[in-house]
This record gives C-alpha cells, structure tokens and sequence, in this order.
C-alpha cells in the first residue's frame, strides 16, 4: 500500500501571482523574496522576511497565513527557530478561532524543540491566547510554572524574558496576587526600552504598579519603584498623587497617609484594605525609625514607637513582633522596661531623603573613626608601656 506524501505548494506559481497582484512598491519586495529563496540565502531572507510581515498591506484577511502555508513552510526547516516563532507569532493574530492559533502554535513548538528560547516563546504566546481570548487561568498558571522553571536557568536575558514576565504579570493581576504581580511587572519593565510602550500603556502599568505595591503582602522595598522611570508617566495626570503616596508609605509618614485619605479613598480596593494599609505603613515607619538611629544607640522605647505610629501602647509589642517575624528588623524586644534594641533593618533602595540620612550616620561614623584615632595617638605611650 502507497503511503501518502504530503504534496508542498508550488512556490514560483504563489510568488509570481502575488507580484502580478500587488503594488508596484509591494511588488518589488515579493520579487526580492523570491530572488533570496532561489539564491537559498537563507539568513537573508529571515531578515527581510522578519520585517515584510509587518506591513500594513498584509495585516488584512489571511494574507499572513497564506504567505505561511504557501511560502515559509516550505523552508521553515532553514530560519533560525527563535526567528521562526518571531514570524509565527503574527502570523497567528490572523485566526479568527483562539484553537486555531493554538494549534497552529503546538505544530511550531514540535518544530523548534531543539531551541529552549524558541519552544518557550510559544508556549507563552500559547498562554497569551489562553488567558486573553479564552480566559482559560488554569492553563495559563501551568505555563506559566513550566516556562518560569526553565528561565530562571538561563544565562542572562533571553528574548522571552520581556512576554514571559508580562503573561504572568497580566495572570497575577486578573488573579488579585499584588504582591506577584508587582515583582513580575517590574521585571517586564526591566526586559524592554519604555520608549516602545504608548504614553497609554505606561500610564497603566505605572498606576497598576502603585497599587500593587501598597496593596502587595510582603512588598517594603517601595524605593525600587520610586526610582524607576515609568512613574514620570503619571506627572500632570489626575493620579500623580499615587506616587506622593508611595512616598509616604517608603518613608513611613502616616501624617501624610491620614491627610491623602480623600484621594486614595477613592480607590475602591485600597478603601477596602485600609486596616491592612496602616497595619503596613506602621512597619515602615518603624523601619524607617530604625534606620534613623544610629547603629550605637538604636534602643526604642515603646512610647517614641506609638507616638510615631500613632498606634496604642498596648498594640506596640505585638507591631514589634510583626516586624520581628517578617524579617523586616532585627533585635529583642525588653517587655519590663518597654523597649527595643534593633540591631539591623531590611536593606532598601533609598530615596534622596533617605540617602541624605546614609549620608549624615556616614560622616557621623567618620567623626567616631577620628576620635578614637585621636585617642590611640594619645593612649599610644602607654599602651606599649604596659
């Protein structure tokens, strides 16, 4: 029994009927296609291919697909497989059916396994289709598992880095997980140049971003995102006043928190979580009182704590406590004279108020070096006399 041979389109007939079709202008690169594919200059050809599928002409109908099934599969064997995806990744916006697309993608990541990058890239941009056409969170949290333990052995940052970290921020935000979604948004950012997001998009994953950073569990190193550059896309905007907030929050002003209640409170789930917002703002600014002190002489009393926090005196022990578990400080805690003796405090990025304060313990601990220099230089004598 003959077995069935699948019969590849005829190359020259598409290329040459697409020349006959097209605009002059459009014309003339179809020819050029067709002049790299009869040279097999394969390298070529993916570069020029790479950029001809995003132009307008052939974003309409199935212009993508037909180019694919008539024209790229034949070689797809010789492009460079992450270069591949790359191609099959806006081929596949032209399937009106989300299975369709995914099929189409599950056929190219069989063809790509031997490159770890490029078999990645398609399951995420499976996992896009999962989450955002067919809201299918299951699917897109076992991707997103799969892919997160492969590139966390990578060297370095691989071209799947930027829309991995951008499909699980988009996960951990439909799902609520502020604090996943802030690590993983932030890491997105890091992946791209800003300047290829629209003032739009910087907009909201600059406010997203502010959000999940108040309302993160876990989240008290609000100075990497102070001092990242997508919040200027909130200046002159109605909700510059987030990052004012921020402000507040990584300093531990709770004065400033109390006197912006009109406006967060506008926020729904920030007005919803509010006894979790004072609750975290009372452990930064007993950081922040921790860091202040000096290293020699960081004993508080519960007395300066609640006056600062605004809190009871009855409920400074167990916010000690709290700060104590989560590793944020470290000290003990003296329960019969009412004090703390810390010993060291979380390390975070600064903002300039708090690097002027490194400054100042800085040149105070320089003083101290003095002296005792100062004082050896005195004492030398009979010190070696003894």
């Amino acid at each position: 029994m003959a077995t069935a041979v699948q019969q590849l389109p005829n190359v020259t007939d598409f290329l040459s009927k697409k020349q006959k079709e097209s605009p002059k202008d459009l014309a003339t690169e179809w020819a050029e296609l067709e002049e790299l594919h009869n040279k097999r200059l394969w390298h070529q050809l993916t570069l020029k291919l790479l950029k001809f599928i995003k132009k307008p002409q052939l974003q309409q109908g199935d212009n993508l697909i037909q180019l694919y099934n008539n024209f790229i599969q034949t070689f797809e064997n010789k492009i460079n497989p992450l270069s591949l995806v790359e191609i099959v990744a806006i081929t596949i916006e032209q399937f009106k059916n989300p299975q369709d697309a995914i099929a189409f993608l599950e056929k190219t990541e069989v063809k790509v396994k031997i490159n770890p990058d490029a078999q990645n890239l398609c399951k995420v941009l499976i996992g896009q289709l999962q989450l955002a056409k067919l809201n299918n969170l299951e699917a897109t949290k076992k991707i997103i598992e799969e892919v997160e333990a492969t590139l966390d052995n990578a060297d370095g940052v691989t071209a799947v880095h930027g829309r991995f970290y951008l499909l699980a921020s988009q996960y951990y935000r439909i799902q609520g997980d502020h604090a996943q979604y802030y690590r993983t948004a932030l890491r997105y950012l890091g992946c791209i140049e800003l300047d290829t997001l629209s003032p739009e998009v910087k907009h909201q994953h600059a406010f997203f971003l502010g959000l999940a950073a108040l309302l993160g569990e876990g989240v008290y190193n609000l100075g990497e995102l102070l001092a990242h550059p997508i919040l200027d896309s909130l200046k002159g905007t109605e909700n510059i006043w987030i990052v004012e907030l921020l402000y507040a929050f990584n300093s531990g002003d709770i004065n400033k928190f109390e006197v912006m209640k009109p406006q967060w409170s506008s926020i729904a789930d920030l007005t919803a979580q509010e006894l979790f917002l004072r609750q975290k703002i009372s452990l930064l600014c007993l950081m922040e009182m921790t860091f202040k002190r000096p290293s020699h002489n960081r004993q508080l009393t519960f007395e300066e704590i609640a006056k600062e926090t605004k809190l009871p005196l009855n409920e400074i022990e167990l916010l000690v406590m709290k700060a104590l578990s989560q590793k944020l400080v470290k000290g003990a805690i003296d329960q019969v004279a009412n004090t703390v003796n810390m010993t060291w405090v979380q390390p975070r990025v600064l903002d300039r108020k708090q690097i002027i304060t490194m400054v100042d313990k800085l040149n105070e601990w320089c003083k101290h070096v003095s002296t005792m220099e100062n004082l050896l230089e005195e004492k030398a004598s009979e010190i070696l006399t003894l």
